[in-house]
Order: C-alpha cells, then sequence, then structure tokens
C-alpha cells in the first residue's frame, strides 16, 4: 500500500520541479501531467502522476495534519 500526500508546485524547468510538501522540497518529474507552478500534484516513484484541485487537496492535508 502506497501512501500518498498531495505536494505544491514551486517551480518547473523542463520536465523537473520543486515539489513543497508543507517545507519540505523535493525534486519530481512532471512530463506525465500538464502540471503548472501553484498546482497541487501526487508524486509516487519521483513523477508526479495526478493533479489535484485545491480543494481535494486540502481535504487530504487535513487529515494529516488535524485528523
Amino acid at each position: 500500500m502506497c501512501l500518498a500526500i498531495p505536494g505544491k508546485i514551486k517551480s518547473i524547468s523542463g520536465h523537473k520541479a520543486i515539489i513543497d510538501y508543507d517545507g519540505l522540497e523535493k525534486e519530481a518529474n512532471v512530463s506525465l501531467i500538464d502540471g503548472q507552478v501553484d498546482d497541487y500534484v501526487i508524486v509516487h516513484a519521483g513523477f508526479a502522476i495526478e493533479k489535484l484541485s485545491k480543494k481535494d487537496a486540502a481535504k487530504t492535508l487535513k487529515y494529516f495534519n488535524n485528523g
């Protein structure tokens, strides 16, 4: 089972993006999605595989932060 935490795209350069997970920044490949800066994404094995609406990302993050 995988646990996917939404992250926000901070910057994009080519197919690489910096994804912000509440202050922790990681690099991911965004070639599989049509992502833009400030989009929320789910990353698996170093690839952004799905975009989330801001509403869905906030709802999911609420579970991780407060329960």
